[in-house]
């Protein structure tokens, strides 16, 4: 997860690289999605090849929820970041942890009080460490609320992912499920009439970064740690791209968070840690025989 977080916290500079070099926000969606489909299908079919062949309807079924659950993650929240600014879209976006928890409780699972209380601060924190306002403009509404889809999108891409990670291998899932969201998103950027092709040199190094990186090693680390991590943690710790992003940021872009955001970002590590505290509790209170050595939600 340490390395997951270090490299999609890289996604915000490489966004801003790729406007740079004139991308569309729905064509880099695709295309790290794209891009990742081809270098992962020919090794899933390679050393997978009898997994696919034995993964049930069931299996296809979960793949299908959290490929089109990426694919409009990825399609609403980065759109946002242009229509209103990138710090309300980041918030906004981080509300997954609280989505997550959500529907846990829906399935009739119910997550400790402490991680309750360290969502609640997490998020908090990101929000304040973002500097998210409320806005007026039309434009910035429309923003807004694609962010917050986006943040919903992202936790039924982390619950579905957790239950599919439980019968497929990494390869094999991100292979599948990477397929369909590209599938998605092209589908989308035809019918919106999105550009997918003749941008600068800036732009396609940009695009190579983000799928090297957030893509590839990002969200397929993440996709790893869901077959042994509870998902409501999981997408806790994806909390932390908000101080990993910051620190990119000025290292690269010599973008230094402003003094006010510093209490912001304390809050979201503090509330990660009270949550770790929480999960940890369950787990040494769980019986040995728990399957995969998942932490169940008490």
């Amino acid at each position: 997860m340490a390395v997951a977080i270090t490299a999609v916290s890289s996604s915000a500079p490489m966004v801003v690289l790729a406007h740079e070099g004139h991308v569309p926000p729905l064509a880099v969606a695709f295309w790290r999605n794209a891009i990742a489909v081809a270098l992962l299908i020919p090794a899933a079919l390679l050393w997978r090849r009898a997994e696919i062949r034995r993964l049930g309807r069931a299996g296809w079924r979960r793949c299908l929820v959290s490929g089109v659950a990426l694919a409009v993650h990825f399609g609403t929240w980065i759109p946002s970041a242009v229509l209103t600014d990138v710090a309300t879209a980041t918030a906004l976006v981080s509300t997954t942890p609280l989505w997550t928890g959500l529907i846990a409780v829906l399935q009739g699972r119910r997550p400790p009080r402490t991680t309750w209380i360290g969502v609640g601060a997490a998020v908090a924190g990101a929000a304040l460490a973002t500097g998210a306002g409320v806005t007026v403009s039309a434009t910035a509404v429309l923003g807004d609320v694609l962010a917050l889809i986006g943040g919903l999108a992202g936790a039924v891409y982390v619950m579905a992912g957790s239950r599919a990670r439980e019968e497929m291998s990494t390869v094999t899932y991100t292979a599948v499920v990477y397929s369909i969201a590209a599938l998605g998103l092209l589908a989308v950027c035809l019918a919106t009439g999105t550009p997918l092709w003749g941008y600068a040199a800036a732009g396609w190094l940009a695009i190579a970064a983000q799928t090297a990186g957030p893509q590839l090693l990002g969200h397929s680390l993440v996709n790893f740690a869901l077959h042994r991590l509870d998902p409501t943690l999981v997408s806790l710790l994806l909390l932390l791209e908000v101080p990993g992003a910051a620190v990119l940021g000025a290292v690269w872009l010599g973008q230094t968070p402003p003094v006010a955001a510093w209490p912001g970002i304390a809050l979201l590590l503090a509330g990660v840690a009270v949550a770790l505290a929480g999960q940890r509790a369950v787990r040494s209170t769980t019986p040995a025989h728990s399957p995969n050595g998942r932490v169940p939600s008490s």
